[in-house]
């Protein structure tokens, strides 16, 4: 396995910040996995895009130049926090520093994100809808 990215410059601080494009957009989701809701935006991830997987209900990223991907910004995650996620994404996906704007500010920011790790999968596919998804998945 790869050594991790270099955490972001709030890590030193002990705290954390992610950038999120599926399930992890729902509120609810998240308090399940952490107990509460951390502070967030709304963010916009440059040069990627977001797939579908086939069989599955959750999204991917790639880096895609010329797309981009509209998802939250969580900042203030423990470090069990972030390994709760680092847990709920799985071995699929690998962690890296990226820098996502935020909608409300212009603000750039750096951030891990979950970046799906078989770039040539054929199981990935057209656009993952985050509203679709909510409409008939989301139940909590």
């Amino acid at each position: 396995m790869a050594a991790p990215p270099p955490p972001p410059a709030a890590a030193s601080a002990g705290t954390h910040s992610v950038f999120v494009y599926g399930t992890l957009m729902a509120e609810e989701v998240v308090r399940i996995l952490l107990g509460r809701a951390p502070p967030s935006s709304h963010a916009l991830l440059p040069g990627h895009r977001r797939f579908s997987i086939r069989g599955r209900v959750y999204p991917a990223i790639l880096p895609v130049p010329g797309h981009s991907v509209n998802g939250k910004f969580f900042e203030g995650l423990t470090d069990r926090e972030l390994h709760v996620f680092d847990l709920f994404e799985d071995e699929e996906y690998v962690k890296k520093t990226v820098e996502v704007s935020l909608t409300d500010t212009s603000e750039k920011s750096l951030a891990y994100a979950y970046i799906w790790a078989n770039e040539s999968d054929p199981d990935l596919y057209g656009e993952w809808d985050y509203e679709v998804w909510l409409c008939l998945y989301a139940t909590v």
